[in-house]
């Protein structure tokens, strides 16, 4: 177990000196270790130059193969340790800043109180971040959206987005009887990711669903920023409904062609089919999980 360990640690550094010092031994010591392991196991596992460490395929293959089982055990470990205390542990998560206000900003100042030994750390980004490879524990979006191999739990309502402009924007500006009117309005635009097109509005009506490309002299990679330039006049925006809300309420946004925003299922959070979570992990998937009835009661 200690020699593969050892493995895994110079796989993942690609280095002999970065992983003897996480390992607390000499460069030495360790490629002795290695040399051993291969020696044992009949194969080659890394190609060392005087510059570089890579693995073979026979490395390659093992080390998709231990990594799994070693993050496994490390779950294990670290749910009986936590057994004798209460919950802790640090939780990072993957999300979108409207995520973190809609379902997120809600619960955290209770947990944080109730769970003082969690720590929680959120990543915002708008693209499909493979959670896996980036190490997260968790991730933040549409049930419709998350692959099959994944548990999905749901944290909120269905929802849609809606078409907003204040109302200094509408006295300059006729409102739009259909999407395709939109084309000739200021619009306020979302990409994204870098790479990525900027997101086309879309709108469903009598089973007809489609997309209108809008322009304007805006483009935010934050649903938050392009509901901020909404409510100051400089144009329409494309958001989620629950966001807009609070303004939709006390007039400081008007909500047009909702008989065209069609509904989305509901944000989930999801995370990998292990079979066993960290009780850490677990209350926090208790305490954002969707309750409708006290919802309802609020």
């Amino acid at each position: 177990m200690n020699d593969l360990q050892a493995f895994l640690a110079v796989a993942q550094l690609q280095s002999f000196t970065k992983a003897a010092a996480l390992l607390r031994v000499t460069p030495s010591a360790l490629s002795h270790t290695i040399r051993g392991l291969e020696e044992r196991l009949g194969v080659r596992l890394l190609t060392r130059t005087t510059r570089n460490v890579s693995l073979t395929e026979a490395g390659i293959r093992l080390s998709q193969s231990l990594t799994p089982l070693f993050e496994q055990i490390n779950l294990e470990i670290e749910a009986l340790s936590e057994l004798r205390d209460k919950p802790k542990g640090t939780i990072r998560l993957t999300c979108t800043d409207d995520q973190i206000q809609l379902h997120l900003r809600p619960i955290l100042a209770t947990f944080l109180r109730e769970y003082p030994e969690i720590k929680l750390e959120m990543y915002i980004d708008y693209g499909f971040t493979n959670m896996v490879e980036e190490r997260f524990d968790a991730g933040i979006r549409l049930g419709e959206a998350i692959s099959k191999d994944m548990i999905a739990v749901r944290i909120g309502p269905d929802w849609r987005l809606v078409v907003v402009g204040s109302p200094d924007y509408f006295e300059r500006n006729p409102a739009p009887i259909t999407p395709d009117e939109l084309t000739a309005h200021a619009c306020i635009n979302i990409r994204h990711r870098i790479a990525g097109s900027i997101y086309a509005w879309e709108f469903e009506k009598q089973q007809r669903a489609f997309t209108v490309k809008v322009d304007g002299q805006l483009v935010f990679n934050s649903i938050i920023h392009v509901l901020n330039a909404a409510l100051d006049g400089i144009g329409l925006a494309y958001v989620p409904e629950p966001l807009a809300a609070p303004y939709l309420a006390d007039g400081r946004l008007k909500m047009i062609l909702t008989d065209w925003s069609p509904y989305f299922q509901g944000y989930h959070l999801y995370y990998p089919n292990r079979r066993q979570a960290s009780p850490a992990f677990m209350a926090f998937v208790d305490a954002i999980k969707y309750k409708p009835n006290q919802h309802k009661a609020t």
